[in-house]
């Protein structure tokens, strides 16, 4: 039997500590063969992102292209885009790939505060997923910036989550893991609201926004339903969390399984 193929479109971080380099490594944990696509290069260590460079969109559409003709492709996750142009780049692999699970999480802004896609063609972007996706996975601040209200608490997620569907119809999970008070995603499918509470873990963490998104990726290519999906896919990143290393000064690092 061959291996099962999950394209990961996402940029490249040199700790391998997020995007492309750990969406790979979390694809090769759950028996799939990942292939990867750079959308652009980052210059950053643990502790922050301190440039960004952006790879030309027509590179990245040959090598989807490439890739596509050669292999059958089960799945893709898209992460961080790092300029408006890549928004060509999600619209041209999705039209492509109407077939498969796609899950999207939103890369807006790094976490030491630098822009990874301008805040002004969020409103392009979510035009280019409406109704193409199976998931999108925003935090709490991208919730914010996509719906441009506040989301701080689990009422304010309910309300977002049912925003997006109304305007993109596209399913979301909002993670709550920075809820002022107990730490909870929220999935909203269309028709139904699935909350799953969650444990908060002390200290700081890089790339559990991607771990959580690609297991999902995974989960639903094996056959889960989008509700159970997710509530594997946040035990994973619960266990991915508690047993990240330290390696540099700034964040702990995940070391899939």
């Amino acid at each position: 039997m061959a291996t099962e193929v999950l394209i990961s479109l996402a940029g490249f971080d040199p700790t391998a500590g997020a995007g492309v380099a750990l969406d790979l490594k979390v694809f090769a944990s759950h028996g799939f063969q990942g292939m990867g696509l750079c959308t652009s290069i980052t210059v950053q260590n643990t502790q922050a992102v301190k440039r960004l460079y952006c790879l030309p969109f027509e590179l990245v559409l040959e090598q989807y292209r490439a890739l596509a003709e050669d292999v059958p492709i089960r799945g893709i996750k898209v992460g961080m885009l790092g300029c408006r142009e890549h928004i060509l780049t999600v619209t041209g692999i999705l039209e492509r790939s109407a077939d498969i699970p796609a899950v999207i999480d939103p890369v807006l802004r790094s976490s030491s505060g630098t822009w990874l896609l301008g805040q002004d063609a969020v409103g392009d972007y979510m035009a280019a997923l409406a109704g193409r996706i199976t998931l999108l996975t925003p935090n709490l601040a991208e919730a914010s910036w996509i719906t441009g209200s506040e989301v701080s608490g689990l009422k304010d997620m309910h309300a977002a989550a049912r925003q997006i569907y109304q305007d993109h119809r596209i399913p979301s999970l909002i993670k709550g893991g920075h809820l002022a008070g107990d730490a909870a995603d929220l999935l909203y499918d269309g028709s139904s609201f699935h909350v799953f509470e969650k444990e908060k873990v002390p200290g700081n963490v890089h790339g559990t926004g991607c771990f959580f998104s690609s297991s999902v990726l995974c989960l639903l290519v094996q056959g889960h339903p989008l509700g159970e999906a997710c509530r594997l896919a946040g035990d994973q990143t619960l266990e991915a969390i508690r047993s990240a290393v330290p390696v540099g000064k700034g964040q702990r690092l995940i070391l899939p399984k």
